[in-house]
């Protein structure tokens, strides 16, 4: 038994039948360096955090060195293929003029690229190639419109560079796209694109480095006393008690927590392809050509260290079962239209074979922010999710807020009721 687990025991006041049975990430993990004192006075809590993507695994890391003891409980362990942050890779971008909430997602998302870089500064290099790479972002439409228009008022406020190519520039500088048929474009430098099953790995190893631990097992809300959340339950092991408790389920959440969260998220499906490029033509590769977006597509170059091609996401499929959805099959239809887009968008690519495939759940609330709340029956329970295909881009800053949150410190009180639980669902239509 590691001296963070016996930390963990003492702080929950728990015997040793408490301690988890069944297989644990980070039983090896180096001895926990000194805490950081919590921003508040007394005793750190225990948190336990079901869930070990985005919202769930950032954070514990900011929890963790906030002073905090905390667990982690993952049906299936960080960056797995079946989560959302599982994917090869995501952009980040801070183009948000189609969102009511654009300038506070564009701030994050701005300081995340910042932060995103100094994670790369402090755990890549040598060995370990980097986890974020600057691409820049081009949008093209085929004529003005209130997103776009948002949009650079959005940069304009929050003095994020951009540039407003003409089109003659933009076919000159990037060529591989057609864009014969567009007649705006607008271009964000600092937008990158993050290895992200990659980093979700590196953000556990440090999160068990620095004292935390990951139990792999499918959890459930146990016992309640006092409209408190007394332990959670783990098949095949023994129920875990903590203080406090953070739901980061992603597209589980509406299965675990029927209620509250029945009919407050949408899961559908996206389509993502990697097509080869062709043999010696690195045009298709960073740093040659930026991430992009034109109606009905996004994408991005491939990246150098893992080479899984060039990056195609069109169109998707109507909600599936997070348990038995199949995310590397994409049906018939579905595989086509990738097919059609990059013959039309990127005709010499035209005949480029498809290297890999996948489907991943977006988990999407209606009001297409993130959910941040108490539990409605629970006080010592948080709700965290409703990612809008956006959370993984703004995670680094996401987690500190939630962490901070959790503690009883809220650094953006203001924020608060923008991130509750709305108290409009989505009709039952909807998730099909």
């Amino acid at each position: 038994m590691t001296v963070d687990r016996r930390r963990f025991l003492e702080l929950t006041g728990a015997g040793t039948g408490a301690v988890l049975t069944g297989l644990s990430v980070g039983e090896a993990a180096a001895e926990s360096p000194k805490r950081a004192p919590l921003v508040r006075s007394g005793q750190a809590p225990d948190v336990c955090i079901v869930g070990a993507g985005t919202f769930g695994l950032w954070t514990a890391l900011h929890l963790q060195r906030q002073g905090a003891s905390v667990q982690v409980v993952d049906l299936y362990g960080p960056g797995n293929s079946r989560a959302t942050s599982g994917g090869e890779t995501r952009g980040v971008r801070t183009s948000y003029g189609d969102r009511a909430h654009g300038v506070q997602w564009g701030r994050w998302a701005n300081e995340a690229i910042r932060r995103w870089k100094a994670w790369d500064e402090e755990h890549a290099g040598g060995a370990v190639a980097p986890f974020f790479y600057t691409t820049g972002d081009l949008i093209l439409r085929p004529e003005m419109e209130p997103y776009l228009e948002r949009t650079m008022a959005l940069w304009d406020e929050l003095g994020i560079e951009y540039e407003q190519p003409s089109m003659d520039v933009v076919a000159r500088e990037f060529p591989q796209i057609r864009s014969d048929d567009m007649a705006v474009a607008l271009y964000e430098p600092q937008a990158g694109v993050v290895r992200a099953r990659r980093v979700m790995e590196s953000v556990a190893a440090v999160f068990q480095r620095e004292g935390g631990t990951i139990t792999i097992g499918r959890a459930a809300p146990g016992a309640v006393a006092d409209g408190r959340l007394a332990n959670i339950t783990v098949e095949g092991g023994d129920a875990i008690s903590a203080d406090i408790f953070q739901w980061a389920c992603g597209p589980w959440l509406s299965k675990v927590l029927p209620n509250p969260m029945e009919n407050r998220l949408r899961i559908p499906m996206g389509h993502v392809f990697y097509f080869g490029t062709p043999p010696g033509d690195t045009s298709y590769n960073w740093p040659n050509f930026p991430s992009y977006g034109v109606p009905g597509c996004t994408g991005w170059p491939a990246l150098p260290p893992d080479h899984r091609g060039f990056r195609v996401r069109t169109g998707g499929r109507s909600p599936e079962d997070p348990d038995v959805s199949e995310r590397g099959r994409i049906p018939e239809d579905g595989f086509q239209r990738g097919i059609d887009f990059v013959r039309e968008r990127f005709p010499a690519l035209a005949d480029a074979p498809i290297l890999e495939t996948r489907a991943c759940h977006y988990e999407s609330s209606i009001t297409r922010n993130f959910i941040v709340d108490r539990h409605p029956d629970w006080q010592n329970a948080w709700i965290t999710g409703g990612g809008s295909a956006e959370a993984f881009k703004q995670g680094p800053v996401l987690g500190e807020y939630i962490a901070h949150r959790i503690l009883g410190d809220d650094r953006e009180p203001e924020l608060a009721e923008g991130f509750a639980l709305s108290e409009e669902t989505f009709e039952p239509s909807d998730q099909e």
